[in-house]
């Protein structure tokens, strides 16, 4: 559950690519989220909402007390103008908190129909100095979204010069871009897929090589080091550990990068931040970040020159997601309960957890469980049940060995338990017992360390 901000604390800002990444940014603290429809939005790629479901995002982000923020932020097209009169006046109808532009036209379109809507100032506009800001500011922009290749001292210096209703939002954890403020033609010249238009296709992350032109077929290495080259590919932001010298330098309002990016991705990361920004020391906090998929980190342009990732590691992670808690009930320490089957019940154990499998886990593993009110806690698969679903053909399940028909499931008309040794059928329940209790939308994961991934969880 998000907790309100107050004046002397920073908004942290979350991005919600779908309604799951949206439901686990509100459960793991965003004060705001920020997400597209179909269109107008950077990130194609994400799953993103249709227009008819942008009332019932923002009915459920403003029950928890989160604002939405939406992204119009592509470069705009004569044609585009034409459609945001009518785009604009229906964020306002949702009842929208703020808009994300970096379109002039854009912006006059949003101040002439949709009044209620707060104007952000996109990174892509580059604003970096004081009256650069104050003429934004002029215009109705309320927030300028900082851009990434600012200094902290010179960001601190900008606040100065800026009276205290233009607030500043700052990116603190992601993907960076080699381009500047993410204005790059790239992607449009090597893939055909524009990337100021939300479909950018990351050829700067590509390991390039020399052809001589007489030599067609020969590859010459571009070595920097021993690695090869990657001068194009930034590393990964990470800030946790410099919060308070953010607040410091007068940052409203801290923005992680991945609309792009899973549900484990954004609990994870958003709950590390949330518990940093709630007075926990970073430190504590900092190898949390280590168990979503990342590349390797550098604190982005704020103390210097960020690196470049070399290349040896596009993706890794130490732990993957295996399920998603959907409840949990006390068995009151075996006496009575729904699970008081077949010897399913334990003192040593008084839950049982519902999930929903997303990876397979094995009765006897030993998994970890981030709340957002808690420490990570650990928990050991015991007495794992399937909830097979009405219908399921169960005639093999026995005679193969693959589990052991317990009966009927009393949280499922007609639906069936089974004791299993493994739970590896993705997006059905699976329940096991545990020795604390959790919540919906908790999240139940397994260390395997050393893992390259090519898609973040």
């Amino acid at each position: 559950m998000a907790r309100s901000s107050s004046q002397d604390t920073m908004e942290l800002l979350a991005p919600a690519g779908g309604w799951e990444q949206l439901e686990y940014a509100i459960h793991f603290g965003a004060d705001a989220v920020y997400l597209a429809s179909t269109r107008y939005g950077m990130r194609r790629r994400a799953d993103n909402f249709d227009e008819d479901e942008l009332p019932k995002v923002v009915e459920y982000a403003h029950a928890h007390g989160v604002d939405v923020h939406v992204t119009v932020n592509t470069m705009m097209t004569d044609e585009d103008i034409d459609d945001l009169r009518r785009y604009f006046a229906m964020l306002d109808e949702a009842g929208v908190d703020a808009v994300i532009i970096g379109d002039m036209g854009a912006l006059a379109v949003a101040r002439e129909v949709a009044p209620n809507l707060a104007i952000h100032l996109s990174t892509q506009v580059s604003c970096m100095n004081a009256e650069s800001a104050r003429m934004y500011a002029s215009l109705g922009v309320s927030r300028i979204v900082l851009a990434r290749e600012m200094s902290l001292a010179a960001i601190a210096e900008m606040r100065r010069r800026l009276s205290d209703e233009i607030e500043l939002e700052a990116f603190v954890h992601g993907a960076m871009c080699m381009a500047y403020s993410g204005r790059c033609l790239i992607s449009d010249y090597m893939a055909g897929r524009g990337a100021n238009v939300g479909h950018c296709a990351q050829p700067c992350r590509w390991k390039y090589a020399l052809v001589e032109e007489k030599r067609p077929g020969q590859y010459f290495p571009i070595e920097q080091d021993d690695r090869g080259s990657f001068i194009m590919s930034s590393n990964d932001m990470n800030m946790l550990s410099h919060l308070q010298e953010l607040k410091d330098a007068g940052v409203n309002s801290i923005k992680i990068e991945g609309r792009a990016k899973g549900a484990y991705y954004v609990a994870s990361v958003v709950n590390a931040y949330r518990h940093v920004l709630d007075g926990e020391d970073a430190d504590a906090w900092q190898d949390e970040l280590e168990t979503t998929s990342h590349r390797p980190y550098c604190t982005g342009f704020y103390f210097g020159d960020p690196g470049q990732n070399q290349g040896t590691v596009e993706y890794a992670r130490s732990h993957q997601m295996v399920a998603r808690v959907l409840g949990c009930a006390a068995d009151e320490l075996g006496e009575r309960g729904a699970f008081k089957l077949d010897g399913l019940c334990d003192a040593a154990e008084p839950y049982r957890v519902e999930t929903l499998c997303r990876n397979r886990f094995f009765e006897g593993e030993e998994l970890e469980a981030i709340s957002p009110d808690a420490a990570v806690r650990t928990c050991t698969v015991k007495r794992l049940v399937w909830h097979a679903a009405p219908g399921t053909d169960l005639k093999d399940i026995e005679r193969d060995g693959l589990g052991r028909i317990i009966g009927p499931d009393p949280t499922c008309p007609r639906g069936t338990l089974v004791a299993v040794e493994v739970a590896n059928r993705t997006m059905e329940r699976y329940s096991f017992a545990v020795s604390f209790e959790l919540h919906e939308r908790d999240i139940l994961r397994i260390r395997r360390e050393g893992q390259d991934v090519g898609r973040v969880l």
